[in-house]
């Protein structure tokens, strides 16, 4: 799912994009450090999608694991939910562009942060989003210190460009694998002894 979730944040940010500047496609999902490889030419003039980090959200860790389903309890592990941090990079023509298409992807979120099957519709043309059936997440904004915007420059390869991060919560990741199926307890039976004499 976290693919899933940065090729919808990607097809809604490239929409608002264009409505702004009148290019299309401008946004692509890879890797930012690779944006001055010569053999690569997919970022040149464009708004560059990353993923930057993965934490879990421990907040959600001790779900219980069990549902009832069709009269029978279907125990499963818990769902991972996880929070995923996203780079917008403007690697645009010219710096007056980058900061301009910085500023709309800020805008984009200001007035879009939740996003569910409801308000927004998938990529047709995105086979690995014809199997989502529901979802839900909130975008917000991150800011990282000097010493992080350093760091995480440093290991993208040096040389920064015009970004903003996001944190993306609560991304589900669910298996399907049963651990074990039963009927579920409705009622209790049994003779209570008395033991006060």
């Amino acid at each position: 799912m976290i693919y899933e979730t940065l090729e919808i944040l990607k097809d809604e940010v490239s929409k608002y994009l264009e409505l702004k500047t009148t290019d299309s496609n401008l946004v692509v999902l890879d890797n930012i450090s690779k944006y001055d490889d010569p053999d690569i030419n997919t970022m040149n003039n464009k708004v560059v999608l990353s993923l930057l980090n993965i934490e879990e959200e421990t907040a959600l860790k001790n779900n219980p694991n069990f549902k009832i389903k069709n009269g029978e309890t279907v125990y499963k592990n818990p769902a991972v939910h996880l929070n995923i941090f996203a780079l917008f990079s403007a690697n645009r023509s010219t710096y007056t562009s980058s900061l301009t298409n910085i500023s709309y992807i800020i805008e984009f979120f200001q007035s879009k942060k939740i996003f569910t099957q409801i308000n927004t519709p998938l990529n047709p043309a995105v086979p690995a989003l014809a199997n989502i059936k529901e979802f839900k997440f909130l975008a917000e904004l991150y800011t990282p210190t000097f010493e992080q915007l350093n760091h995480i420059w440093g290991s993208l390869g040096g040389k920064a460009l015009p970004a903003v991060v996001y944190k993306i919560s609560v991304v589900k990741i669910e298996s399907s694998s049963v651990l074990e199926k039963g009927r579920p307890i409705t009622q209790i039976s049994g003779t209570l002894k008395n033991t006060t004499s």
